[in-house]
């Protein structure tokens, strides 16, 4: 039998068990009292508790209403769970998966993840606001997010093409993190944890919400790692490298800050981070072990919102907002330090109005602009100094948008949107959505889903250019994708949601960096065409004893559509299994967690093998007023394994982790 082969019966003997072991639950004890039946409160649980989604249309709605494929990750699950950083997040929902090269996280999507990007294709947001910067389009989702994950209140992963409401990045899915408000601490709390590698994390938080209507929440982290105290490549394995070892270069820190203020129907809130990390794997041809090879990212922004309601028809947002990116790299090269900083300084605005027409139609108009007025790029040897790269642009676009939510009927409705945004470096690009939603029982939902989005071309991949080594194309296209989807979600019984997904999606002038046939130096063309097709399948519990989980299976086939090869790092099958169970009633919690990735193709046209990943925590809450212990361990069975490298690294595959422990205390205090 063929490894495929035994892979596949392998998943089928797996999933049938998963389910089994987390949706057996039904057998619980469902009150205090086990011998008397569910009350109707408790049978009608998950259908009471249908999560709301904002993410989907900006505006609040139903889950199962929303014409996108979406999943709620919560603050509760972020604890139960020992989620780490948004990266471990995400690692955890349907169809996503993370690639870690010892210095940034990857997210990939339905199959996609080009080594190497900085998950451009993915639009992130903290309550709306953009994060993806204005050099490199970067969504940081590691260490280097801007976020403390206890300050999360819900992260919202709405799936496909948004580019119809939010233009750039929303490529193949839009990630909303939603942050905590103050009323949800009311006093003072504090947080730490130790774990592996010499890991300190420290946090201090204040929240409240007062008499004359101000609401508040100010935090602040600090988090430290020694990292790996050696690392071995055997790509460097010579006398003249240390034998492969680096030793003290895998190093982690940051600082962070992050405060919310509300009065009435205004809002200001603001966050910073600055984040330094070694680099152990001597990318870009670097030093090898060397401590002073590093990058240092600083992300911040200031963001002001107005939201008001006009009449019992209308509402209106408006928001005006500030952001900053700083990004410096120290590479050595035989000794001598060559930095390769950019900058990058931006603001905008955004209004919107969100109108009803006759008990049909929900409509939302918008418009939205931003200017780019720092965009600079610098490469140059410090000592003797001489200049490789100089450049300092600016740019500006606009967008404006529309929505119609039509009810045709009570149980079928029609959502339409489009939206056309204009860039100063390449000109329009106007992008559709379309959606029906049909409910034909109270427990059945289908969604037929289409849509297009853009991505821009950056002002690293239009004007980075090193002589030698890199060249610049300002004649970059954006590149397009149209997304096709079925979605069939049934709630099964009284606590248990099941959904089947069905897409297929088809990407146009795919930027890729290539080899200059002529010079070869390293330039971004608008190469590539892609297509991919797949399924998801998920089963979703909540019972009230306490149970809760979900199970998932992602198959998915990406390929290069003028070669017909599958495309780098895209793993065919992806599983997922969550379960969180009460050992001890409201007050103990398990929360476990398997992965598993099939095989990945690599740049060098290898396999990094597929791999299965256990995570194990426990939680406590409520043995003492106000404290919260939890401890996990990460790959609970220390299993090895690699993620693809990019086209900057010598290695093939990057070993990842085997297994490491965390242990937090969260106390809030009483006063």
């Amino acid at each position: 039998m063929s490894r495929r082969g035994k892979t596949i019966r392998t998943l089928l003997a797996i999933i049938p068990t998963a389910i089994l072991f987390l949706f057996g639950g039904t057998s619980y004890p469902q009150t205090d009292s086990p011998s008397q039946p569910p009350s109707t409160s408790e049978e009608m649980l998950l259908l009471q508790e249908i999560p709301s989604v904002y993410s989907a249309s900006k505006y609040e709605q139903k889950v199962t209403e929303a014409p996108s494929s979406v999943t709620i990750i919560t603050s509760d699950e972020i604890k139960k769970y020992g989620y780490r950083t948004l990266a471990d997040i995400l690692r955890s929902v349907r169809s996503f998966y993370v690639t870690y090269d010892r210095n940034y996280s990857y997210v990939g999507v339905r199959g996609f993840a080009r080594p190497g990007d900085y998950n451009t294709r993915i639009l992130l947001l903290v309550d709306g606001h953009r994060l993806n910067d204005n050099i490199y389009d970067a969504a940081l989702v590691g260490t280097e997010f801007i976020l403390d994950v206890d300050l999360i209140d819900r992260v919202e992963v709405i799936r496909g093409s948004g580019s119809s409401l939010y233009g750039n990045n929303a490529f193949f899915a839009v990630v909303n993190v939603i942050t905590k408000r103050g009323r949800d601490l009311k006093t003072l709390e504090v947080s730490g944890s130790a774990g592996s590698f010499d890991s300190y994390t420290g946090r201090l938080s204040y929240g409240n919400r007062f008499q004359n209507g101000l609401e508040a929440l100010v935090s602040g982290t600090a988090y430290y790692s020694s990292g790996h105290s050696s690392l071995y490549f055997n790509e460097f394995d010579d006398p003249s490298t240390n034998n492969g070892t680096t030793q003290h270069t895998d190093y982690d820190r940051s600082l962070s800050g992050f405060a919310k203020l509300s009065f009435y129907d205004f809002s200001l809130q603001g966050a910073y981070i600055t984040r330094t990390k070694g680099i152990p794997t001597a990318s870009y041809g670097i030093d090898f072990n060397d401590r002073g090879n590093k990058t240092t990212d600083a992300r911040g922004y200031l963001d002001l919102k107005y939201e008001t309601a006009l009449g019992r028809q209308w509402d209106l947002t408006a928001r005006l907002y500030y952001d900053s990116y700083k990004y410096q790299g120290d590479y050595l090269y035989s000794g001598v330090l060559n930095k390769d900083n950019s900058k990058g300084g931006w603001w905008g605005a955004e209004a919107k109005v969100i109108t009803r027409v006759l008990d049909k139609h929900k409509i939302i108009v918008g418009t939205e602009y931003q200017g780019n007025f720092k965009q600079d790029q610098q490469n140059y040897d410090a000592d003797p100094f001489f200049s490789y790269l100089d450049d300092a642009r600016d740019s500006s676009f606009w967008a404006v948008y529309a929505q119609d939510e039509f009810s045709i009927l009570k149980n079928l409705t029609l959502t339409a949107g489009v939206r056309h945004d204009h860039y100063n470096t390449f000109g329009g690009t106007t992008n559709p959505r379309l959606a029906l939603v049909y409910s034909p029982s109270e427990k059945t939902i289908f969604k037929a889903l289409y849509g297009t989005a853009f991505r821009a071309p950056n002002v690293y991949e239009l004007y980075y250019e090193v002589s030698g080594t890199n060249k610049a194309n300002p004649d970059l296209k954006p590149e397009k994708i149209k997304t096709y989807e079925l979605v069939y979600e049934q709630y099964i019984g009284n606590f248990l949601m099941g959904s089947i997904s069905g897409f297929y999606y088809t990407i146009q002038d795919l930027i890729t960096q290539t080899t200059d046939a002529v010079d070869n130096t390293l330039v971004f063309t608008n190469a590539d065409k892609v297509e991919a097709k797949g399924i998801e399948i998920e089963l979703d519990g909540k019972w009230p004893s306490g149970f809760e989980g979900r199970v998932s299976y992602s198959i998915q086939n990406a390929k290069n559509k003028a070669t017909g090869k599958t495309l780098t790092n895209s793993p065919a099958q992806l599983v997922k299994f969550n379960l969180i169970a009460p050992l001890v009633r409201e007050q103990l919690f398990g929360g476990l967690e398997l992965q598993y990735t099939s095989k990945r193709k690599t740049l060098a046209g290898s396999y990094a093998g597929g791999f299965y990943v256990t995570n194990l925590t426990f939680f406590s809450q409520n043995l003492l007023k106000g404290l919260e212990i939890s401890g996990s361990v990460y790959n609970l069975f220390n299993k090895k394994y690699g993620d693809p490298g990019g086209e900057e690294h010598v290695q093939n595959i990057l070993q990842q982790d085997g297994r490491t422990f965390r242990i937090k205390v969260t106390y809030l205090f009483d006063f």
